[in-house]
């Protein structure tokens, strides 16, 4: 058994403590299986079970391999890595009989085997998690059968760097032809050739035979770079190779020949390769002034400054924040300054409207602090008026035909948002703009509001029914992480970040711009130099 896996999920690799799921790949092969027929030998298949709270559930089957006694399947299982856990599997074989009704009072079971994921042998695997379409076809093949012609299909190996082979696809069996056109496939880059351009493949022609005694046609090597020549109508062709017929006669050329006709490359880029080719990230913050939150200088505000500890509102400020100017390098943005003790939904909290700006985290925590004698605390609570901002600054970035900005709005606030049918309405407009929201619910108010402008119970609609294009939105109560570490807060808050930065790219088609190159010493990405952060606070 061996499988792959994918270090290039969104986020993977990313020095911040971004939520991400790796996959890995299984294949399975069989040897010296039991023979429970009579006349030919079984007809294998493998289920893969998982376990689950003690339970033992079917998470997927091979195809049947017809009279093999050491099979090789081309099925892949999927499933998801969880290196903090012991995930338990169990693969178990039966002997076939009829149709593919694995496990069967007429099925054979020939046995199984348990054992974790962490005890299957893995190759670690980095590099583009994309895939391509491959369309083959063959001429003039060898002629295997006496009263027809050959049954063929072909078989293409990844060699690895152990010199082992590894089958990464089986096309179908084209019957009765010399000149088969076989059915375009799909493949990730990773089971293919490991993103690696140069490594060997090595592709196999058999004739069929229903018995499973598959008569060797021929064989060629080839590489993905090899591949990748076809364009402009030319085609790609490789000898198919008997050996023993190569030393045996002497006018030998081959015994057919196998094309690639056609060659689609899809690419499906991570958040890392957004990151790593100069995607900014525009990050602002929005805290909640309302009256709600109590009198600053009373001990139970909310924004009551304790000289000993932060509030919760600084709390959860400065952990998303630190994580999220790590990848923030300029920052430009316009708020409106409003004359004091007037009603503002939306104002520059260092009292600058011609340079909102702030220096990092620490700057915003100053601002913060500075501000909270100079204001009036009102109400009600209206959030509409910042998202429409930010999503009409963000807008303005799609002139820009590169995947060059990215804005997060954080949004602190303590309580029911009174602006609902706008919010919502607001938050519809914003998923179509590259931008993703944050809300940190500070304080022990009600937040039913707030869990279903994230939602997870169900697509978010505008007044009028319009879904959300994407899924933008992320609330979290802070009181949950109040015994709990600023990373943990970080963590749960991001951890949707990364996907939902690669799928608003992905439905724009826009790739990540070329790597940039790297500095005279190693840097890393938490070591990304930041200018500055802006900081919106909110009135109503």
């Amino acid at each position: 058994m061996n499988d792959i896996q994918d270090a290039t999920s969104p986020g993977a690799a990313l020095g911040g403590p971004v939520a991400c799921v790796s996959k890995v790949e299984l294949r399975v092969a069989c040897k010296a299986l039991l023979d429970r027929d009579t006349l030919n030998k079984s007809d294998p298949c493998v289920i893969l079970m998982v376990q689950n709270q003690g339970q033992w559930t079917e998470l997927d089957r091979t195809e049947v391999i017809k009279s093999n006694l050491h099979p090789v399947f081309a099925k892949v299982f999927t499933l998801d890595y969880y290196f903090e856990e012991a995930q338990k599997l169990r693969f178990e074989v039966y002997d076939i009989h009829g149709t593919h009704s694995i496990g069967t009072r007429d099925d054979d079971f020939l046995g199984g085997v348990e054992c974790t994921l962490g005890q299957v042998h893995a190759e670690e695997i980095s590099g583009n998690n994309g895939y391509v379409e491959l369309f083959f076809c063959a001429k003039k093949l060898d002629d295997k059968d006496l009263f027809s012609k050959s049954d063929p299909f072909l078989e293409i190996y990844r060699i690895n760097d152990d010199g082992t082979e590894q089958l990464v696809h089986r096309t179908e069996v084209i019957k009765n032809n010399l000149n088969p056109v076989w059915e375009p496939f799909k493949v990730s880059l990773i089971s293919l050739c490991s993103c690696d351009e140069d490594r060997k493949l090595k592709c196999l022609v058999w004739d069929s035979d229903s018995r499973g005694k598959h008569d060797f046609i021929g064989e060629f090597y080839a590489t993905f770079r090899e591949m990748q020549k076809i364009g402009g109508g030319s085609k790609v062709t490789w000898d198919c190779i008997n050996p023993k017929y190569k030393l045996k006669k002497k006018n030998y050329k081959n015994s057919g020949v196998v094309i690639l006709s056609d060659l689609k490359l899809h690419r499906v880029y991570s958040f890392l390769d957004y990151i790593m080719g100069g995607c900014q990230i525009h990050f602002t913050v929005a805290i909640d002034f309302t009256a709600s939150n109590g009198d600053p200088r009373n001990s139970c505000s909310l924004h009551y400054i304790n000289p000993y500890q932060p509030n919760e509102y600084l709390k959860a400020l400065i952990a998303v924040g630190e994580i999220c100017q790590d990848y923030d390098s300029t920052t430009v943005s316009g708020f409106f300054l409003f004359p004091n003790k007037q009603v503002s939904h939306d104002f520059a909290i260092n009292f600058n409207p011609e340079d909102d700006e702030c220096e990092e985290i620490q700057g915003v925590v100053e601002a913060y602090q500075n501000c909270l004698p100079k204001i009036q605390l009102y109400g009600p609570t209206n959030v509409s008026p910042i998202i429409s901002r930010i999503a009409k600054l963000s807008a303005g970035e799609e002139t820009i035909k590169d995947a060059s900005r990215y804005h997060i709005l954080l949004i602190l606030t303590d309580g029911v948002v009174t602006d609902m049918a706008d919010t919502r309405e607001a938050i519809v407009r914003a998923s179509y703009q590259p931008l993703s929201i944050i809300i940190v619910g500070v304080g022990n108010a009600d937040f039913t509001d707030m869990q279903i402008l994230d939602g997870d119970d169900g697509v978010l609609r505008s007044p009028k029914g319009e879904p959300v294009l994407r899924d933008i939105v992320q609330f979290v109560p802070f009181r949950d992480f109040k015994t709990a570490s600023p990373a943990a807060l970080a963590k749960c808050v991001l951890a949707e970040v990364p996907n939902q930065v690669v799928e608003y790219y992905s439905h724009k088609a826009i790739c990540p711009m070329p790597p940039v190159p790297s500095c005279d010493s190693p840097t890393s990405l938490a070591n990304t130099p930041t200018e500055s952060l802006p900081a919106v606070g909110t009135t109503a």
